[in-house]
């Protein structure tokens, strides 16, 4: 008996004392706010430096090296790879994607903004639901799935064909949009259904950051622009439209940067004409001219530095 009160005191005792020490330990780090911070964010934050700046880093440092006949890198700084990016054909590929991206992205906007107007304004909360579930289901598939499954819809044996030859419209196909009819319109190899996959895949994207910016417009003021006199139309020009703008320019961020790194929408639905993503695939894998390939990767990031920090000016980070 007295063994066991002795056993248990020594138990006590380092309960006592394992309590007393995670006291001094939680006191010390609720006087050092910052150094709490800095062991939550510590290895997250050396991952992403060592991992993902280190990469980017070291691909701006390849950008300006050099390649021999054989292909082997040639470790010496030059700049030999821009003054190839201004090349005509070059050019061409930057402005092609670049009118893509920002087609793109403008039809987006134009699409989400009512449908995360409703709702965000007027969807009941088992609509609201819904529509999440709706507009975030593709997301569910796989990524190339959804693209081949455009591929299939848009080509010559596919219901685009059917219905185009159905509603006798080919005349629209051949002698509008001059998009090729050989054996039935097709939209499959042409910049138009090009267009069609982006916006399809990349509309989500859209329409969660607009969404989400509508809520935060507090309803007094809207009440307060009617109460003023001004009409819905006005209300949404000048009250609802300019607060919600940082959520279409943070939804514009994914939709513009995704289309202008993508390569397998170009490679799957394109033609001869590269994009930039394929012109980088094309270096890497046929040319094996690694230094090149870099350097076109630099121009987006370019692009999406400055699109960012226009984007930072309006409030655009606020939504995201």
């Amino acid at each position: 008996m007295a063994r066991a009160e002795a056993a248990d005191k020594v138990v006590d005792k380092q309960a006592r004392a394992t309590r007393t020490r995670g006291n001094r330990i939680s006191t010390f780090l609720y006087r050092r706010p910052k150094l709490v911070l800095l062991l939550l964010l510590g290895i997250p934050l050396l991952w992403l430096v060592a991992v993902y700046l280190g990469s980017l880093s070291l691909l701006v440092l390849q950008s300006f090296f050099g390649s021999d006949s054989s292909g082997l890198v040639v470790r010496t700084l030059t700049l030999a790879n821009y003054i190839e990016l201004s090349h005509a054909a070059n050019i061409d590929i930057f402005v092609r994607t670049i009118l893509m991206a920002t087609a793109v992205t403008l039809a987006c906007a134009v699409l989400a903004y009512p449908l995360a107007y409703y709702m965000a304004r007027h969807a009941s909360y088992r609509m609201k639901g819904l529509l999440y579930v709706l507009v975030l289901f593709p997301l569910w598939s796989s990524y190339l799935v959804r693209v081949y499954a455009w591929r299939l819809i848009l080509a010559k044996e596919g219901i685009t064909n059917w219905i185009f030859s159905e509603l006798n419209l080919d005349w629209l196909l051949q002698g509008v949009l001059h998009l090729p009819v050989i054996g039935g319109p097709s939209l499959s190899v042409s910049f138009l259904g090009m267009w069609l996959v982006f916006v399809y895949v990349w509309l989500p994207f859209m329409v969660l950051p607009i969404e989400a910016s509508l809520e935060r417009v507090p309803e007094s003021l809207l009440d307060a622009s009617s109460d003023l006199g001004a009409r819905p139309s006005g209300t949404f020009r000048r009250v609802t439209f300019p607060l919600a703008l940082p959520g279409v320019i943070a939804g514009s961020i994914f939709t513009f940067s995704l289309t202008l790194g993508d390569f397998v929408v170009p490679y799957s639905l394109g033609n001869s004409a590269y994009f930039i993503g394929q012109a980088v695939l094309s270096l890497q894998s046929t040319a094996f001219n690694f230094p090149l390939a870099a350097a076109f990767t630099v121009v987006p990031m370019i692009v999406m530095g400055i699109y960012l920090l226009g984007s930072k000016r309006v409030g655009a980070f606020d939504a995201l």
